[in-house]
């Protein structure tokens, strides 16, 4: 059956690169953690799994000079965090 889902986007990108990683489709992924987690005893609050955090580490973005940041520099930051998201998602498994 067919169906559409919109993942957040941190998420979407760890599933393409699992996937792609493992030589799968990002199709054969989905369906296999699915399946996992139906059968997974821990109940998990998404509200709280995908809670907004800040990207840089401080909680006042004012005190982090971004204006004076590359481009390069600031994906670089983004792309940690969602590194060690995915880090801390896989470790859960």
């Amino acid at each position: 059956m067919r169906t559409s889902l919109d993942f957040p986007g941190a998420l979407f990108k760890h599933l393409k690169t699992r996937a792609a990683q493992e030589g799968r489709t990002l199709r054969d992924l989905v369906i296999e953690l699915v399946e996992r987690g139906l059968t997974a005893r821990e109940v998990v609050d998404p509200q709280q799994r995908f809670a907004a955090r800040p990207v840089f580490g401080s909680v006042d973005p004012a005190a982090t000079p971004v204006h004076f940041m590359s481009n390069a520099a600031l994906y670089e930051i983004m792309n940690k965090d969602d590194d060690e998201r995915a880090i801390q998602f896989m470790a859960r498994r």
